[in-house]
């Protein structure tokens, strides 16, 4: 009987276990920025959404990854006595410790922590950048001057270990290595440049598999590698400051490439695919929607691209993001573009349908490089902007309808001067799981509840 009775009681929680859903690298569970939870708030409830937990956090603007009931995040800090310069745009050396952090996903108990020394060379040194990666009891995480590890995810004792510096002679980029390693079956697959802009290691021992591609530009940009199949054909795709390429993810053989300098190596926003098409938009060069054709052999082709004069506001005529993924849905792009301004494209020509300020934080006007990150949850989306404001709106060619918002953390991030509107900002990609949204800034992490019902 009480055999019966226990397997009894696992079938009854097997349909809340089955229902959440893990954010376990960049861009959630497929990597396409996508929240596939369901039982989720209209709106939040009077006086905002019900805070599970927070606990301190160093500098950083890597968002957390969360895992079978952890979450883990990376951050910086500084040694006594080092202070990081009141410009971020300068370059100047400090030192002080990168960490991985390990909590309870639940409780927000501290579960492990693992630290080594790094040095910060970057402009904008807060802290490590790239989201980490868990999968197969294994984390991965990158920091900003090129250390890549492999922790024991139940422990985070290190497994492997690699300096990009040291290992492949690599020149560390202005802001720091930023783009978040893939996990493809065995291959962990990073942007390293030196003797090779991406290569991949096999995700257990740390052994190289391949490496390709060569770059003149100083540096590789930041861009997450991601895989798209076209022609039948599984892609990897490298947006670096001089091309985007088309690889066989098995063993790094180029498919195709196509010519593109990018101005201050700004490959930043995620690419993204819809059907046979791949669209890229960047801070300083606009956007171009690409077309990539055959099954063997493949061909490359400009269906459009962004004909602006610049970044600033009257000069744009497409979308300029400087650091958010756009969304594709239906027969429209949204994005953020270069001032901060939320707008709607036209798939098939890129034509703006419409353009609105209030999302991003940007306020009444125009504001450079204010930001906000997009998921996709069903019918409508969540935003975080640069102000810690999460939001519930809907995007339709008609507009953008702002249901909800409610205020998570405090901007802590400084913005570099030189632009006008120094300000405090929140640059890190919230994670979106176990029906909780899980944010960080430069001082705290914090777990929101967004589950139907929260009081």
């Amino acid at each position: 009987m009480r055999f019966s009775l226990a397997f009894l009681a696992s079938l009854l929680l097997l349909p809340l276990t089955a229902s959440a859903e893990d954010w376990p690298g960049w861009l959630g569970t497929q990597r396409d920025g996508v929240w596939r939870e369901s039982g989720l708030v209209e709106k939040f409830p009077a006086g905002g959404p019900k805070v599970l937990w927070r606990h301190s956090l160093g500098g950083g603007y890597a968002g957390p990854a969360v895992a079978d009931g952890k979450v883990y995040v990376t951050d910086r800090v500084l040694d006594a006595g080092q202070k990081d310069p009141n410009n971020p745009f300068m370059r100047t050396k400090s030192t002080g410790k990168e960490r991985v952090i390990c909590r309870d996903a639940q409780t927000g108990k501290l579960l492990w922590t693992h630290s080594y020394p790094s040095t910060y060379t970057v402009s904008y040194p807060c802290g490590p950048r790239a989201t980490p990666v868990v999968a197969g009891g294994k984390v991965y995480t990158l920091g900003a001057m090129g250390n890549l590890l492999c922790l024991d995810a139940r422990t985070g004792k290190e497994m492997w270990a690699k300096d990009f510096v040291a290992d492949y002679d690599a020149q560390v980029p202005v802001w720091g290595f930023s783009a978040s390693p893939l996990l493809d079956g065995n291959n962990l697959i990073c942007l390293v440049a030196g003797d090779a802009v991406v290569v991949a290691f096999d995700k257990d021992t740390g052994k190289e598999k391949w490496r390709s591609l060569k770059l003149n530009a100083a540096d590789i940009g930041y861009c997450p590698p991601m895989i798209y199949s076209f022609g039948g054909k599984r892609h990897l795709i490298i947006w670096h400051p001089e091309a985007v390429c088309g690889l066989d993810p098995a063993t790094g053989k180029e498919l195709w490439s196509y010519s593109w300098r990018i101005k201050a190596s700004l490959t930043i926003p995620t690419p993204r695919q819809v059907g046979n098409r791949l669209f890229l938009t960047g801070f300083y060069d606009g956007c171009r929607m690409l077309e990539i054709t055959g099954t063997d052999k493949f061909t490359v082709k400009e269906l459009w691209r962004s004909k602006g004069r610049g970044e600033m506001p009257n000069q744009t005529d497409k979308l300029h993001s400087i650091m958010s993924t756009p969304v594709i849905k239906g027969e429209h792009i949204y994005g953020v573009c270069s001032y901060g301004q939320l707008r709607c494209l036209r798939l098939d020509d890129g034509q703006r349908v419409w353009s609105e300020l209030t999302a991003s934080g940007a306020g009444k006007e125009p504001l450079r490089w204010a930001n906000a990150f997009i998921v996709a949850q069903g019918e409508r989306f969540f935003l975080f902007n640069e102000k810690g404001d999460l939001i519930i709106a809907k995007l339709t060619p008609k507009g953008y309808e702002e249901i909800d918002r409610a205020h998570l953390l405090d901007p802590t991030g400084q913005l570099g001067g030189g632009f006008g509107n120094p300000r405090k900002v929140v640059w890190s990609h919230p994670a979106f799981a176990n029906k909780c949204v899980f944010a960080r800034n430069d001082k705290e992490i914090v777990c929101v509840s967004l589950a139907n019902g929260t009081p």
